[in-house]
C-alpha cells in the first residue's frame, strides 16, 4: 500500500523507542534482513517496551499502513519486512528473567535463540529452538520449534507455558491454558497470525552439557539410509540433521573430497556421554569420517558460528516423508547430481520422540505423527536464472513425495498454495474462527496467512 498522509514523525511522536526512516543515516542496516530480500518501508519501529507495540499497532490500524514484525529477520518468504509500510522490529526487547529453582523464564521477543540459550546454559538450564542461534524466538516459538532437543523435550511450542500477546485491536492479553486458551492453542504452531508475541514463558529443562558437532561422512545410499536407520532406532536423547550435499572446500576436509557429495551431520546427544558415545558408534562406523567433530560441549556451542554480512540467495522447499530407505537414499543422490546450483542440499532430520507423544490437536502443529523432515534447497549465484533452480527444487520434492503431504510453517517460502498442507482438515478451520475472533480485518497478514473465517 502506497504511503497515505501519515509519515514517521508521527510515530516518533507516539513511540519511546526508535523510529528509523529512509534517509536515515542507519535506515539501509536497519531494513536488511537474513533473507536476501530488498525492501523499503516507510518506517522501521523498535520499541522499548509492550505499550510502544500497542502503539505501533494502533498507529498501523488506523493509518491503513501494511504492518510486517520482525523477531529476527529469517523468514524465509521475506515476511518481516515490507515495501511502504511499518516494520515493527523487536530487536530492542530482549527482557529475560530467569527462575532456575521453577525452571521457568519469562523471555522477551527481541532475543535471538543463541542470546536465550547461553543465558540459561549458566543455570545448567535449557529451552529447544531451532538449529541457528541468530534466529529470534518469536517466529520459531510461535511456528512449533523443530531442533536439536526435539526428540528429548519436544517442539519449542510443548515448552511454552504463556504468553503476553498485543491484539490488533491494541489490548494486552496474557495467555496460557486458562486464560484466553484459544489464542494460547493458536499462537502454538499458527503463527503470527494472531498479534504480536512480546513475551513468552517457557519451560526449562535440565541440560548441562551435549555431546554435539559435525560429522562428515562420504555420501552413498548406504550410509544416508544407514544414518537414518540409526537415528529412528535411537534412545531419544539423540536428534540429528543430516545434510547431503557436496562438501565445501572447508580446511578440515581433505581436498580431493571438496565437491564431492558428502553426509554433513548435526549431532545433539542430550544424556549421558559414555552411552551417547556408544550410540554414535554405529554411524561412525557407517564409513570412515572425513571429519569427526563430535565431542562434549555446553550446550550454546551446539550453535555454529554465523557471518553476519552471509546473504545467500536460495530456493528452498520443505516436505515431510514417512522413510529414506536404500532406494529413495540413491535417489536423493542422483537428483543433486542434476542440480546446476552452486549448492544443492538435501537436508534429512528424523523426528518423534516427545514430539510424537502430544496429540495432533493439542497446538495449532498438527504433525506430530510425521517421522522424517526433509528441506530441500538450491543455493545459486546471483547472476544465475533463479527459474531453473525453482523447477530443480519443485521437481525434487515431487520425486520425493510420499504418503505424509503436510509441512513445517517455519521453512515454508512464499507459497501461500501450501498452507492448508501447514495447517490441515479441521486445524486450518480452527485457526480461521480464532483469526476472526481476534483479527477479523487481517492486520497481521504478512506472515503464512490464514484468513479470518467469513
Amino acid at each position: 500500500m502506497a504511503i497515505n498522509t501519515t509519515s514517521p514523525i508521527d510515530l516518533r511522536a507516539r513511540v519511546t523507542g526508535t523510529v528509523i526512516a529512509p534517509g536515515d543515516p542507519t535506515y539501509d542496516q536497519a531494513r536488511t534482513v537474513v533473507t536476501p530480500v530488498d525492501r523499503h518501508p516507510a518506517a522501521i519501529v523498535r520499541p522499548t517496551d509492550t505499550a510502544d507495540v500497542q502503539r505501533v499497532v494502533d498507529y498501523a490500524r488506523d493509518s491503513g499502513l501494511i504492518l510486517a514484525v520482525r523477531s529476527g529477520g529469517h523468514s524465509g518468504a521475506g515476511h518481516g519486512t515490507c515495501d511502504d509500510g511499518i516494520v515493527l522490529d523487536l530487536s530492542s526487547m530482549k527482557g529475560l528473567e530467569i527462575d532456575p529453582e521453577a525452571r521457568t523464564a519469562w523471555a522477551e521477543a527481541g532475543l535471538t535463540a543463541g542470546e536465550y540459550t547461553t543465558r540459561t546454559a549458566e543455570h545448567g538450564l535449557a529451552t529447544g529452538f531451532g538449529d541457528t542461534g541468530s534466529v529470534g524466538i518469536g517466529g520459531i516459538t510461535t511456528g512449533g520449534g523443530i531442533g536439536y532437543l526435539v526428540r528429548k523435550f519436544g517442539l519449542t511450542i510443548d515448552n511454552l507455558l504463556a504468553a503476553e500477546v498485543v491484539t490488533a485491536g491494541g489490548e494486552v492479553l496474557q495467555v496460557d491454558a486458562n486464560s484466553h486458551p484459544d489464542l494460547f492453542w493458536a499462537i502454538r504452531g499458527g503463527g503470527g497470525n494472531f498479534g504480536v508475541v512480546t513475551r513468552f514463558k517457557y519451560r526449562l529443562s535440565e541440560v548441562p552439557g551435549v555431546l554435539g558437532g559435525m560429522l562428515i561422512q562420504p555420501a552413498t545410499a548406504d550410509v544416508i539410509a544407514g544414518i537414518i536407520a540409526a537415528a529412528e532406532a535411537a534412545p531419544e536423547e539423540l536428534s540429528m540433521i543430516a545434510n547431503v550435499m557436496p562438501c565445501p572446500p572447508m580446511p578440515f576436509v581433505p581436498e580431493e573430497h571438496h565437491g564431492k557429495q558428502v553426509v554433513m551431520s548435526l549431532v545433539c546427544w542430550a544424556g549421558d556421554m559414555e552411552e551417547g558415545q556408544r550410540v554414535l558408534a554405529p554411524i561412525r562406523a557407517l564409513a570412515e569420517p572425513l571429519a569427526d567433530m563430535v565431542r562434549p560441549m555446553s550446550y550454546p556451542e551446539i550453535y555454529p558460528p554465523e557471518d553476519p554480512d552471509y546473504h545467500p540467495k536460495a530456493v528452498a522447499r520443505t516436505m515431510f516423508v514417512d522413510r529414506v530407505d536404500r532406494e529413495v537414499a540413491q535417489t536423493i543422490l542422483d537428483t543433486l547430481g542434476t542440480s546446476t546450483a552452486m549448492m544443492p542440499v538435501a537436508q534429512l532430520r528424523v523426528l518423534g520422540g516427545a514430539m510424537a507423544r502430544v496429540a495432533d490437536d493439542a497446538t495449532a502443529f498438527a504433525h506430530r505423527d510425521s517421522r522424517i523432515l526433509v528441506n530441500l534447497a538450491a543455493i545459486y549465484d546471483p547472476a544465475d536464472d533463479v527459474a531453473v533452480h525453482t523447477a530443480w527444487v519443485q521437481g525434487f520434492m515431487e520425486t520425493l513425495r510420499q504418503s505424509d503431504t503436510g509441512a513445517y510453517v517455519n521453512f515454508l517460502a512464499d507459497e501461500p498454495h501450501r498452507i492448508r498442507d501447514a495447517y490441515p482438515g479441521a486445524t486450518y478451520d480452527r485457526l480461521a474462527q480464532i483469526k476472526r475472533r481476534y483479527d477479523p480485518d487481517n492486520l497481521f497478514r504478512l506472515n503464512q496467512n490464514i484468513a479470518p473465517q467469513a
